[in-house]
């Protein structure tokens, strides 16, 4: 075990910093977060043009520079090399806790191996939010995130998942609310979800009702902003149930064939879905 005395060690290097900023209200910025950000020697930012608004309010003239998905690796290994010599870096994402669905996981593991102080800030993070006010079981739950964006992958994913007794916390873009919520319907049932839109903004909502429910606010319901997606976790009643009950053995296999399935694929996941000999399924849907 590597031990990490985040403010009782005296070192020769720096210390990277990870500052969670607003997810909407700007008064969600703790004094502390401010204190670090005006401290630290540089800023590494998603957005440099976002996070500039932020310093900007908040008076901070610490220079920013890019840390994102696609210059990761050379910003990464800069900054390090920037902390090994006594400097203090402080990551902050566009909204929210750094390293969450963002780039800053794997600088916070490069800085790790090379055995340099991470230091996290406790701050604003658009997951729990969504969660401790969603009225579903809070006991356990499971980050998820932005589920894959190919049909194939997301319905593996969602196979996954659907047994698990957590409770689940999806993050999803507007253009793509209504094909998650749809498929999470197909994955699951009808569970209980709550839809978390603009939160802590003045247009802040909670649609809270059922996966089925859900669908027909996404026809009439204002889908604009970022959404957090809080779904029931699987009950002993909704493990009984099969979704595809209702469905005849040609449209059971179509409906692997509209997920990206191949046919044989498909005749496989029915035979397995309904414990069938494939040989059965196949002359069903070959008739």
């Amino acid at each position: 075990m590597k031990q990490q005395a985040s403010f009782r060690e005296e070192t020769e290097v720096g210390s990277i910093y990870l500052v969670p900023t607003p997810i909407g209200n700007l008064e969600d910025m703790t004094f502390r977060a401010i204190r670090t950000l005006k401290e630290a020697d540089m800023i590494a930012a998603e957005d440099t043009r976002q996070s500039k608004k932020l310093c900007n309010h908040f008076d901070i003239t610490t220079p920013l520079v890019r840390y994102d998905e696609h210059n990761k690796d050379k910003a990464g290994h800069m900054l390090i090399e920037k902390v090994k010599e006594g400097k203090s870096v402080a990551l902050v994402s566009d909204a929210g806790m750094p390293a969450i669905s963002d780039p800053g996981h794997d600088i916070v593991k490069l800085a790790i191996t090379e055995e340099i102080p991470v230091i996290a800030l406790p701050g604003a993070n658009a997951a729990l939010t969504s969660l401790v006010a969603s009225g579903l079981n809070t006991e356990q739950f499971y980050f998820v995130g932005f589920l894959p964006r190919q049909k194939k992958h997301r319905y593996e994913a969602l196979e996954e998942l659907k047994s698990m007794r957590a409770t689940l916390m999806f993050y999803e873009a507007p253009h793509r609310l209504k094909e998650t919520i749809e498929a999470l319907f197909t994955a699951f049932g009808n569970r209980r979800i709550s839809i978390c839109r603009e939160l802590t903004k003045k247009f802040e909502e909670y649609q809270r009702g059922t996966l089925e429910e859900a669908l027909v606010w996404c026809e009439n319901g204002m889908v604009k902003g970022e959404f957090c997606l809080i779904v029931e976790g699987a009950t002993e009643d909704i493990e009984e149930e099969k979704w595809w009950d209702n469905l005849e053995l040609t449209q059971h296999v179509e409906h692997y064939i509209a997920l990206g399935m191949t046919s044989k694929a498909a005749i496989k996941q029915v035979s397995t879905d309904r414990n069938l000999q494939k040989r059965e399924v196949y002359q069903a849907y070959h008739q």
